[in-house]
C-alpha cells in the first residue's frame, strides 16, 4: 500500500465514527492494551464500538494528531462523552468524561488488520469518581 491509500482508508474509517466496519479485514483484531482484552472479527469490533460509544457512554472520539505510513496509522484522540450506562460494573453516573487515547492501526491489502488501543483508564475512573487504588 502507499501512504496515500492508507490515509484514504483511515480517513473514511474516522469519518464513519465507528459506524462502518467495511474498512476492516474479516479477521480484524482490536486489543485494549491495558488489559489485553481482544475483540476479534468485524462483528465483535462493531459490538465493542456500540457498547463504548452508545450504551455505556454517549461518546465520540475527537481526533487530534494522525500519522500514516504505507501499512500503519496512529491516531491520538480524546474520548469525550457522557456516562449513560453500566461500564465494567460501574452504573451510569451521568458524568461527562474526556479521556486521552491513542490507537495504532496495522493495515494490509487496503484493510485494517489489527488495532492496539491505549486508553487512559485511570483518568476515566477518576472522572467517574471511582478510587483508583
Amino acid at each position: 500500500m502507499s501512504i496515500g491509500s492508507t490515509r484514504e482508508t483511515m480517513m473514511r474509517f474516522f469519518a464513519a465514527e465507528h459506524g462502518d466496519v467495511s474498512m476492516m479485514a474479516e479477521d480484524v483484531v482490536f486489543t485494549l492494551m491495558a488489559n489485553g482484552e481482544e475483540s476479534r472479527g468485524k462483528e465483535a469490533v462493531q459490538g465493542m464500538f456500540t457498547y463504548l460509544y452508545h450504551i455505556a457512554f454517549d461518546a465520540t472520539a475527537v481526533p487530534g494528531l494522525v500519522l500514516f505510513d504505507e501499512n500503519h496509522a496512529v491516531l491520538e484522540a480524546v474520548f469525550t462523552g457522557k456516562h449513560i450506562g453500566d461500564f465494567n460494573g460501574i452504573p451510569a453516573t451521568g458524568k461527562v468524561v474526556r479521556v486521552p487515547m491513542c490507537v495504532v492501526y496495522d493495515l494490509a491489502g487496503g484493510l485494517i488488520q489489527q488495532a492496539r488501543i491505549y486508553f487512559e483508564q485511570p483518568a476515566l475512573l477518576k472522572q467517574l469518581g471511582i478510587p483508583s487504588g
